[in-house]
Order: structure tokens, then sequence, then C-alpha cells
């Protein structure tokens, strides 16, 4: 073959390789451009060695089996406390029960006073392996929507309060490292660090892990801090106090910080009953439009 066929040869195989790579770009996009790996926080151990995971796996397993098979209600006031602007606050309800092991709780949002913008919105948040959000509001058409993944991280009444927060998945996240015990607010605390499933770092990008502290004394939930890029922590929760209903302890104030704006919610239980039991069909999407009243005895209420 003649030099100047070598060289045209050479210029067809350039350019079929370019066009594959062009392809190749267009169809697969990420491996095209290089997929960047996704950050993971590293756990901050509380001693130099690795404290002992199937220990803490005990910790943590019993603090998800306890009250398991309770069904419960609560009336709850969202106190918004804005880094600037005015004070607002938001009252709601809320039915709590397993089902097939699975948590299910239906939310109720009474719309803010003088806002006529606004409307009674309810929410059903189921968990589990296949999470899922309906929300119904009062005089929109439709009025039952179906919301996708990236509807628990959606703001609740304007608030920092999201279903994320309530419905607290990451406990139920199966990566997660025991950091060991340090104090928290003066008490000690197991310390876990959670890492988030493929399809919830989809819905929020930006998280890359939750930090939970549990109360060594009462097994009780402490704070929550969810973790952004490089480990940041992003938003916390932070229960403030407890209160014994009946032989239970539970949770009485909680408060959300956005630790970027600044901005609080503080979420005040102001009533709730326990060891209840309620029909299955009541956590159903179909039954959203349906007004539930709270329950008849039982009912314990309390100043926020």
């Amino acid at each position: 073959m003649t030099s100047l066929g070598t060289v045209r040869l050479w210029q067809a195989a350039c350019t079929a390789c370019l066009f594959s790579a062009l392809a190749l770009a267009v169809l697969c996009p990420s491996v095209a451009l290089g997929q960047q790996k996704r950050y993971r926080p590293l756990p901050d151990y509380v001693q130099l060695a690795r404290p002992d995971q199937t220990e803490g796996r005990k910790v943590l397993e019993a603090f998800r089996s306890a009250g398991a098979g309770d069904a419960f209600y609560l009336e709850f006031q969202l106190r918004v406390l804005p880094r600037r602007g005015p004070e607002r606050r938001v009252t709601g309800r809320l039915w709590d029960a397993k089902i097939d092991s699975v948590a299910h709780r239906r939310l109720e949002l009474d719309p803010p006073q003088n806002d006529e913008g606004k409307s009674l919105t309810r929410l059903l948040v189921v968990g589990g392996s296949s999470p899922k959000v309906w929300r119904w509001r009062q005089g929109r058409v439709p009025a039952l929507e179906t919301l996708g993944g990236s509807s628990f991280f959606d703001r609740l009444g304007d608030t920092d309060l999201t279903p994320f927060d309530l419905q607290m998945p990451f406990l139920d996240w199966p990566e997660f490292e025991f950091e060991g015990v340090r104090k928290v607010r003066g008490r000690p605390a197991h310390s876990f660090l959670f890492y988030p499933p493929a399809e919830w770092s989809v819905w929020q990008p930006t998280l890359t892990g939750v930090r939970v502290f549990l109360d060594t004394q009462y097994n009780a939930l402490v704070q929550v801090e969810q973790l952004g890029d490089r480990g940041v922590v992003e938003k916390s929760v932070s229960v403030l106090d407890l209160k014994k209903w009946g032989e239970r302890w539970m949770v009485k104030t909680i408060d959300v910080r956005n630790e970027v704006t600044r901005n609080k919610t503080r979420f005040s239980v102001t009533a709730a009953a326990l060891e209840l039991t309620f029909a299955h069909a009541l956590f159903s999407p179909e039954e959203l439009g349906s007004a539930l009243l709270p329950p008849e005895t039982g009912l314990t209420r309390v100043e926020p």
C-alpha cells in the first residue's frame, strides 16, 4: 500500500473512532464525561479504634423495636421562627401506625390564619423499602396527588419540617457505622452515621449522610444531623424535652433548624393518645378526603 493510501486509511479509522465517541457521548453521557464518584462522609469515631459494630447494632435494633406495635395520635403546633421576619404558627394532627411492620403516618395541617391562599392539607407518608407520599388538598382539582420520592423533602406548611424529618426513614437504612458514645447537650449518647441508599441520593442529591444520636439511658432519640457536601451539617433536628405519657416516654418538643438559612421551626406536642388501634383503611390514599376525629378516650392535653 502506498504512503498516501496508508494516510487515508488512518484518517478513515480516526473518523470512525470520532463518530463512535460522539455516539457514546449522546447515548451514555455519564460514561463519556466520566461520572464523578459521590462524596461519602467518613465516620467520626469517638475513640482511636473502631467501636464494636456488633454492640452498636444491638443498640440500634433495641431502639427500632421499642414501641413497634403501638399506634398513637398526636396534636401539635409548629412555631416558625425565621431569622428575619415575623413569627408564624401552624397547627395539625398526626395518626401513626405500623402496618405489616411498615410505618404509616397520616398528617393533617390546618391552613394558616388570615391566609386565603392556603387550604387544609392532608398527607399520607408510608415508609419501608418503597417509601411513598400522597397529598390531599381541600378545594384543589385534583384533590388527591401521588407525589414522587423527592416530595419527602418538601417543606410542610411553609415551615422547615418535611416528611423526611417526620418519618425518619434513615433509621431503617441498612448501611450505617456505629461511631461510639459521645456527649450531646451534656448527656451520653450513642452516635450512628447512616448512608443513604441509591434512590434517596437521587431524590435528594445533596444528602450524603445522616448522623443520629440515641440517649444511652433512655434509648431515646436526642438529635439528628443531615449532612451535605463534605459532611457539613445542613439541617439539625434536636429533641428539647420528653414527656411520660402513661408508661411510655415520648418526644414533647423538637427544634428543626436549617443550618444554611438559620431559620428554625419548633414542633410542640399539645395532646396525645397512646396504645390505640386504627383500622388499616384509615391509612389508604382514598381515605385522605375523609375527615378523622380525635380519639374519644385516652387523650391527654398539655401546654405547648
